[in-house]
């Protein structure tokens, strides 16, 4: 039993993969289904899953996060940017540019960390919920009530540890924009049984599940000017559908990526009229990030690649997908490749 916890939430692995786990399911992807992912390369193409940086453009989809911004960097008390150095030395023919970028990790193509999402659960046993995550670990200092890494990171859990498993293995596309189009629509279980039948698209332990909603290329064709519309279109999965939730545990999924902004029906849209009277407002995020160990990609773009499969009748590919080792952080931009 980890010392951190004495309950664990109905139906996590917490301590399964040991008490001081801190990269939850990516612990499945072995040296052996790597290679077994590796198997899936056959034409040698490459495609690019990640939206330019700069996308979706504005904040319509989360008010809270803003584009890139780009800061001078300084040299010699001159802006380095197309900046010759022949001033340091007449000799020297150099020209050089340098910058600094303040970067929101969840603007565009990302990944979750699981210190981004806890929930408030008595982990201790003291009869009071307390704000935990995977695997009882804290964001912050309860002693001290300060962040446990600088002013606003996490010590544990953050992104640095998943990226330290370098996140290559087998993919799956499961395209939900082929079946239903670009009209928002909850998919539980049942009507994903069915997609992937048809598809041929089966999900075994150790794989990274992508879902084609569309959203991603509804996003490049606004070219960084959403409107209001993009927050209510294109299929979401149904993070209340029980059936769903049972799935993602027994599959052995390690990763669950989606192109649109949150997998499943966002809380930007506001509360889920079937929350209850207690719950998450991001059900499939609770039971991915905080209780299972399983990391979401989100704003992906994956149209390309989920065209090329079909028209191959293929739906499985190696996935590498590494975020940035930056340690602290809750989340990560990221440039997933996929090779088919």
């Amino acid at each position: 039993m980890s010392q951190r916890w004495k309950n664990r939430p109905e139906g996590s692995n917490w301590g399964d993969f040991g008490p001081d786990d801190q990269i939850g399911r990516m612990n499945l992807i072995t040296p052996e289904r790597r290679l077994n992912a590796l198997k899936e390369v056959r034409d040698g193409k490459v495609f690019c899953l990640c939206l330019p940086l700069d996308y979706p453009g504005g904040n319509v989809l989360n008010s809270a996060r803003f584009p890139p911004q780009f800061h001078t960097v300084m040299r010699d008390g001159k802006v380095y940017f197309d900046l010759a150095q022949r001033e340091s030395d007449p000799r020297l023919t150099d020209v050089g540019c340098d910058e600094a970028v303040t970067l929101y990790s969840q603007y565009s193509t990302q990944w979750d960390a699981f210190a981004h999402k806890g929930s408030l659960f008595d982990a201790d046993g003291d009869g009071i919920a307390e704000k935990v995550y995977y695997n009882g670990y804290h964001v912050v200092d309860p002693h001290t009530s300060k962040p446990t890494h600088g002013e606003v990171g996490a010590a544990a859990l953050s992104i640095d540890k998943m990226a330290e498993t370098c996140v290559q293995g087998r993919g799956v596309m499961i395209d939900l924009r082929r079946h239903l189009g670009d009209e928002r629509q909850a998919v539980g279980y049942d009507a994903l049984m069915r997609m992937m039948e048809a598809d041929g698209a089966t999900v075994e332990t150790g794989d990274m599940v992508c879902f084609h909603t569309g959203l991603g290329q509804v996003i490049l064709d606004m070219q960084r000017a959403p409107n209001e519309s993009i927050r209510t279109m294109c299929p979401v999965l149904d993070g209340r559908d029980d059936k769903l939730l049972q799935w993602v545990t027994d599959s052995g999924l390690v990763a669950i990526i989606s192109d649109n902004l949150a997998v499943e029906r966002s809380s930007t849209l506001g509360t889920d009229p079937r929350l209850g009277e207690r719950g998450a407002a991001l059900p499939l995020h609770e039971h991915c990030l905080f209780k299972l160990g399983i990391h979401l990609g989100e704003l992906w773009y994956l149209t390309e690649l989920a065209a090329w499969l079909h028209a191959n009748r293929r739906a499985h590919f190696l996935l590498t997908a590494p975020p940035l080792r930056l340690p602290g952080a809750v989340g990560s931009p990221a440039t997933p490749v996929a090779t088919v």
